[in-house]
């Protein structure tokens, strides 16, 4: 807009000096070696105008003409770095497709055409050569881009790469560093800086490249707050047993910056217990309970004062789990309290809220444990245990995929700072469990059954198994009516739980049993003496049959103690030799 107004400007003033000659009309005389040249004022003022664009015209086109040699050479090499461009361009859009012949091919002919000088040209070369899997090669162009301050950046990053890959991680702290001490503001070395010097212990070091990080404003204050705590805790528990003063001040500051990291409140009153500060220690520790309860919190907290009883330690652990309610940490700690306490009901209430919200595999476990204590019921033991097995698994530290029993500081796999997390570890069994239903029964007492008494068909007779009172027994020895030949059919009569030992007891040697009916007579003293005498004539004949069936019914009967539990199938029949079967034997099933 300026230069229109200039423009328009300059043909007025034009136009206007016209006009001002064109009023004041004169004559300009020029004599020269007796030339005398007559002409008017306009027309001399024209023909100077034009001699001066002449002139102009001329110049320019002898200096082009001097000239024209270099400018010549400017427009091939412009020509050529334009081509080479376009090749870089090409290259790298090859690359970006994965496609390296093509890639490597515009790379050569980028770095040809821009004669070696392009920082861009080599970059191209070096990832084709890594992504072709030549590692010496894209290792020569990262070191070759080391030579131009430009790239330098650039050739310490791949070569940082290419140590990682090989697995030198003396070199690759090495390159890190050198990009680091470069450009302050790299993330990639600022982060590499740190991750190594933290796997090396060198704590003190690594604390100081955090708050370098953070000033050239590569991580936030509260990333600085929670990764310097790490770092500090890591420091206390290297120094905990030879410098515990020093460690306990370390810890305490720790715990300071970051109040929800477990490890450092654990340490920190740990420390406190030992210097014998127990309020301040219990105050550590409620503090990061309630920001993030954790096992390791509850049995630090239950054992803070040494030499308290189990009961101590059971209202100790009531009085932190009302500190987070309806947590199922603060249920386990009270749970384990109560147990060791002997407080089996409290327990059993305590587990139950746990299975019904979160059930893990932890507290299935602590239902077997409360079984066998205080029961002692192996078939509840076993059916806890078989839960457990299939329960979700319980939190663990995880990092980076790598599951650990214990916190560390840094991660094994990729040496990052504050990678441990306290979580379920992940896996396709876990996706795949689902909740099992607990019958509520499994939560009550168990209730145990009065021993049954059965009584088994013999081989040629069945048997009848009466209850009879010592009162009943007593009158039926006066009122027996008489006998029936006829035989019914067996009966099964419940006996009660105090006089079923004394039934199962055997007085003396096995006696025959004869099915009667309910009004079965006893024979009296006197027909038993004549019964005597008719029969001892037979008794010696039949001494040897008597003495099989002792034996037969000897070896049915049942020996304490049971070489099997009562509702154990026993060996297969299979495997051993048919055997005759026998006479009556009592059974128990409870």
């Amino acid at each position: 807009m300026v230069r229109v107004l200039i423009f328009f400007a300059f043909i007025f003033a034009l136009a206007l000096g016209g006009a001002w000659m064109a009023d004041r009309p004169g004559v300009v005389t020029l004599e020269w070696q007796g030339y005398v040249i007559q002409a008017s004022l306009l027309t001399t003022v024209v023909a100077f105008g034009l001699s001066i664009v002449a002139s102009i015209a001329i110049w320019g086109f002898g200096r082009l003409l001097w000239k024209s040699p270099t400018l010549a050479s400017r427009f091939m090499q412009r020509r050529r770095k334009d081509k080479g461009y376009d090749a870089l361009s090409q290259g790298l859009l090859a690359l970006g497709a994965g496609d390296t012949l093509h890639a490597r091919k515009f790379g050569l002919k980028a770095e040809k055409l821009l004669d070696g000088g392009e920082p861009a040209a080599l970059l191209l070369l070096a990832q084709t050569a890594q992504l072709d899997g030549d590692h010496s090669d894209s290792r020569l162009r990262f070191e070759q881009m080391l030579e131009d301050s430009r790239s330098m950046a650039v050739g310490l990053h791949g070569l940082y790469i290419e140590a990682e890959r090989e697995n030198e991680p003396a070199a690759a702290r090495h390159f890190a560093e050198e990009a680091f001490n470069l450009v302050p503001g790299l993330r990639w070395a600022g982060n590499a800086v740190l991750g190594y010097q933290a796997v090396s212990g060198d704590w003190e070091e690594a604390i100081a490249t955090l708050e370098r990080n953070y000033a050239a404003r590569m991580l936030d204050k509260k990333t600085l707050r929670r990764q310097k705590a790490v770092l500090l805790t890591a420091r206390a528990l290297e120094l905990e047993d030879e410098n515990p003063d020093r460690a306990r001040t370390l810890a305490v500051e720790a715990h300071g910056l970051a109040p929800s990291l477990v490890p450092a409140a654990i340490v920190a009153a740990r420390l406190r217990i030992r210097a014998g500060d127990i309020r301040k220690a219990t105050k550590i520790i409620e503090a990061t309970w309630k920001l993030n309860p954790h096992p390791d919190l509850a049995e630090a907290y239950a054992h803070v004062r040494p030499g308290d009883s189990v009961t101590d330690r059971l209202s100790r652990a009531r009085t932190l789990a009302s500190m987070r309610a309806y947590s199922s940490e603060g249920a386990i700690a009270i749970a384990v309290a109560a147990i060791e306490a002997k407080k089996f009901d409290e327990a059993r209430e305590q587990l139950k809220r746990v299975l019904r919200s979160e059930p893990t595999q932890r507290a299935f476990l602590l239902m077997a444990d409360l079984e066998e204590r205080e029961h002692g019921d192996q078939g509840r033991i076993r059916e806890w245990l078989a839960r457990a097995v299939r329960a979700p698994q319980d939190k663990v530290w995880v990092a980076d995929g790598v599951v650990s029993a214990n916190w560390a500081p840094v991660s094994p796999r990729t040496g990052r700072v504050d990678a441990y997390e306290w979580a379920a570890p992940e896996s396709v069994s876990d996706l795949e469990q689902s909740i099992e239903v607990i019958d509520e029964k499994l939560f009550e007492p168990p209730e145990l059954a009065a021993p049954v008494v059965v009584l088994n068909e013999a081989v040629d007779a069945d048997i009848v198994m009466a209850k009879a009172s010592e009162s009943e027994k007593s009158e039926s020895s006066k009122d027996q009516t008489a006998a029936d030949d006829k035989q019914e059919e067996p009966q099964k009569v419940p006996v009660e739980p105090h006089k079923a030992e004394e039934a199962v007891k055997p007085s003396g040697p096995p006696a025959t049993v004869v099915p009667v009916e309910a009004s079965s007579w006893a024979p009296t003293k006197a027909e038993q003496k004549g019964e005597a005498g008719t029969t001892s004539t037979s008794q010696p004949a039949a001494g040897a049959s008597d003495e099989k069936d002792a034996d037969a019914k000897d070896e049915s009967m049942v020996e304490f103690p049971l070489s099997h539990l009562p509702d154990d199938p026993g060996p297969d029949p299979d495997d051993d030799d048919p055997k005759a079967p026998t006479a009556t034997s009592f059974k128990f099933f409870r």
